[in-house]
């Protein structure tokens, strides 16, 4: 999958970056045993490696956060991805329970740090582009009942028909993924100060659960 973007991307942000990757052919399932004892693995790992009073200074969420002050997104109240999943273990919270794609994907973002998006790939067109918004344009994310009004300062993804993503923090409805999803796209949200290659095995760690847990060979 390729993406192109726009001058005022490049413009305002020369070195941001996004890495796409295609996982195909899984069977997703509402939950397994395995996946639920390998989320107790990295809960664990989690819990060893941060401190939940110094990890808004760790230096890849720091880079995230600062990403999102300077597009008009209050970190404080919306967090990047990786580091919202990362708090919520740190509080005693369970991780959401989506389904064992979702599930899966996100213990990649936990492990890696790096922000992820999956969506349904057969429901992506074409070719993506990243700009950003038009004034009034609308979009419909996950878990919202109404479409939002973008005002324009917002950065996006879309395919050749409609907006995909509001970039780095919310999907969009449409493409979620579902039990009866087959094929999934893989988004690697890269910042500026991210390096390219970190951002690409965030990308590849994702693969690798999604086809660990995401198989028919993937039962237990």
């Amino acid at each position: 999958m390729e993406i192109s973007y726009h001058q005022e991307i490049r413009e305002r942000f020369p070195d941001l970056r996004v890495s796409f990757l295609t996982v195909k052919d899984l069977k997703i399932e509402k939950e397994a045993l395995h996946l639920e004892k390998f989320k107790e693995v990295i809960i664990h790992e989690i819990k060893s490696s941060y401190l939940l009073e110094t990890l808004k200074d760790n230096e890849t969420f720091r880079k995230y956060r600062d990403f999102f002050w300077k597009i008009n997104i209050d970190p404080t109240k919306i967090r990047p991805a990786s580091e919202a999943l990362i708090r919520r273990i740190l509080q005693g919270k369970p991780l959401p329970k989506i389904n064992t794609g979702v599930d899966a994907y996100n213990l990649a973002s936990i492990k890696s740090g790096i922000p992820l998006a999956a969506f349904n790939a057969d429901l992506i067109p074409g070719e993506l582009t990243m700009r950003f918004a038009t004034a009034n344009e609308e979009f419909l994310g996950i878990g919202m009942k109404t479409p939002k009004i973008l005002t324009g300062k917002e950065i996006v993804v879309s395919d050749e028909e409609r907006l995909i993503a509001i970039y780095p923090y919310r999907d969009a409805d449409f493409s979620k993924i579902m039990p009866t999803t087959k094929n999934i796209l893989i988004m690697s949200c890269g910042v500026p100060g991210i390096p390219w290659e970190t951002v690409k095995e965030a990308g590849e760690l994702a693969r690798e659960y999604l086809e660990r847990f995401c198989t028919t060979q993937a039962t237990g």
